[in-house]
């Protein structure tokens, strides 16, 4: 038995639900310090910050499911729900953050920052395409959607993710090392699930 098999065991093992428990934590983490007077001179943007990028984690987490197994033989696929799930709950806190209390609930401001500032217009496009995504993880949707059309529809994972990286890039204005490298993992990963569907030889038909 080799060692990702006894990886696998031991995380079949490994029960889902604690971390479904855990899944909030560091946000409870991030408002009690903010709330606390510990994120410094600009509370807001601080947490927006942090939000917005355990958000991203997530996703990139998840996204890296399937690369890792194929590449180790190691299989996080009983986690990726709940890693989606996780960045599905991180994108709207930090979208609600912004909303109620960087914003605060401005509309008129709202409005206008959703249609003609370009980093906020794509990182809500990505919140919109995590929806349908959130709202299809439990198992009765992938019955009622059918397979196929399920996986389909999960795809928009893809360019949700990728939406996010470039929002994160955007919004620093500028080019500081850390939101480049989740950009270039992002798209490394993207490349690794799309390119071994296009090295798979074709099979020639029956004569």
């Amino acid at each position: 038995m080799g060692a990702a098999d006894r990886i696998n065991g031991w995380l079949r093992r490994v029960p889902t639900w604690p971390c479904y428990l855990l899944m909030p934590w560091p946000a409870v983490l991030d408002f009690t310090a903010g709330f606390g007077g510990g994120l410094g001179a600009d509370p807001v943007k601080e947490l927006e910050h942090r939000l917005g990028l355990v958000a991203l984690q997530f996703l990139v987490a998840a996204l890296a499911v399937t690369p890792l197994r194929e590449a180790t033989r190691v299989s996080l696929l009983r986690f990726r729900r709940m890693l989606g799930l996780s960045a599905f709950l991180y994108a709207t806190l930090h979208f609600g953050v912004w909303l109620v209390l960087d914003r605060q609930l401005a509309w008129h401001d709202i409005l206008a920052d959703l249609t003609k500032r370009p980093y906020i217009i794509i990182g809500f496009a990505a919140l919109m395409m995590l929806v349908p995504l959130a709202a299809t993880s439990w198992n009765g949707a992938v019955r009622r959607l059918g397979g196929a059309l399920w996986r389909r529809l999960h795809r928009l994972a893809y360019p949700a993710t990728l939406l996010a990286a470039t929002h994160f890039v955007w919004l620093v204005k500028a080019w500081p090392l850390e939101p480049l490298l989740y950009f270039a993992g992002v798209v490394g990963l993207l490349i690794w699930r799309i390119a071994p569907r296009r090295r798979r030889p074709v099979r020639a038909r029956p004569a």
